[in-house]
């Protein structure tokens, strides 16, 4: 695609923010017709597909924070001359053209496509079928504001396929692909990571933990993790586990008061068979369920006895998302932070902060739990890869 200018790019994200504001009737209408056609029970799913006028508001702020941010192409990363007259310069460039998947959440449809063109990349959205007509509403608000600077539409595509159709598209693509962004469950990322033909940027699925050390600030640690569970359940940052150490003081005491808490939000406790006598209701806890993702009012319950075994038991069994200690001992807190296999690590803070926004990255396109080329929230920085401009005057290798 053309290189545009930073100021042609700013005009066109000023233009899709006047455009979401007075479409807001259109947008809202054609939620509500994905929302009465939605049959599921996943609440999670269906949190993700409502379409309000706050999130709106959200959509248009995240519009609006890339508008701001400094253009990511043609930044020089190195610049070297060499002993031979050689002039190399390393610059920042765009990817080319990025595919996402993603199920339910038509917000994606406006922090994707904003970051992938302020990036000076093409985008081709593949939207779930239950928020059909949310996305292609949205993305009808980004081909006015492109027309309006006479831009083609195709610098922004939403792809309606079906499964088939999908794994065809991933097979034999019709056009150049140059990275793919599955953004969704498990069975999601192993359909794209087994049909690819390009890159595949994962953003795998969360199941948090939380390590409660044996001199936590209780009150704090009860606080912090009750609410990073039930703040938002359809989250991938929301947390799933916790391990508690039995030197915690008042230990029987703090894990009954911890299960009175999750009960008052109906949060089903697994726990396991050391501690299901301590809560009025609790189910087992399976080797299994350590490894589920739950994005439900569900929390898993264990004991880890001692540092080692509480990182040992979160690498073994997390989506290497997100992981949390609460401790009062900030030694004991950077070596759980150095030797957890986490996008994101935190100490005393709740893990629904792995958030582009929450963490000054302005708009995400996803969280990314791979190593390469990225790991954590997906930014505007992140979606541009590098190019080596060599200079010469006739030089040969010799």
């Amino acid at each position: 695609m053309k290189r545009l200018h930073t100021d042609i790019k700013n005009q066109v994200l000023t233009s899709m923010i006047n455009i979401l504001d007075h479409s807001r009737t259109e947008i809202l209408a054609a939620n509500a017709e994905d929302i009465a056609n939605f049959e599921g029970k996943d609440q999670a799913l269906y949190d993700r597909l409502l379409v309000n006028d706050k999130k709106i508001d959200e959509m248009i702020r995240a519009v609006r924070a890339v508008a701001g941010q400094e253009d990511p192409v043609g930044k020089t990363i190195s610049d070297l001359t060499l002993e031979n007259g050689l002039h190399i310069v390393n610059q920042t460039a765009p990817f080319g053209t990025i595919m996402i998947i993603y199920e339910s959440r038509p917000d994606v449809t406006i922090e994707a496509a904003v970051l992938a063109f302020k990036a000076n990349n093409r985008i081709l959205l593949k939207g779930g079928k239950e928020a059909i007509h949310t996305n292609q509403a949205l993305v009808d608000c980004w081909h006015k504001a492109l027309a309006e600077h006479d831009l083609p539409a195709d610098w922004i595509q939403l792809l309606t396929l079906n499964r088939e159709d999908t794994q065809e598209f991933l097979r034999n693509p019709p056009q150049r692909l140059d990275l793919i962004v599955p953004r969704g469950g498990e069975r999601l990322i192993a359909f794209v990571k087994e049909h690819a033909r390009c890159a595949v940027l994962i953003s795998g699925r969360g199941n948090n933990f939380a390590y409660i050390a044996e001199d936590a600030d209780w009150e704090m640690a009860l606080k912090v993790a009750v609410h990073s569970k039930i703040d938002k359940i359809s989250a991938c940052n929301a947390l799933d586990k916790i391990l508690i150490n039995p030197a915690l003081p008042n230990f029987e005491e703090r894990v009954r008061e911890l299960g009175k808490h999750f009960g008052q939000e109906s949060v089903e406790i697994l726990a396991d068979e050391s501690l299901r006598g301590y809560f009025a209701s609790a189910q087992p806890l399976s080797e299994e369920a350590w490894h589920e993702e739950f994005l439900a009012k569900k929390i898993a319950i264990g004991v880890a006895n001692e540092l080692p075994a509480a990182v040992e038991k979160i690498n073994d069994c997390s989506g290497g998302h997100s992981a949390i200690i609460f401790t009062k001992d900030t030694e004991k807190a950077q070596a759980f932070m150095e030797q957890v296999d986490c996008a994101a690590v935190y100490h005393n803070a709740s893990t629904r902060f792995t958030d582009g926004g929450q963490m000054g990255v302005g708009a995400e396109l996803a969280i990314s739990t791979d190593k390469l080329h990225h790991r954590g929230p997906l930014g505007l920085e992140q979606l541009v890869t590098n190019k080596y401009y060599v200079f010469g005057e006739g030089q040969i290798r010799e």
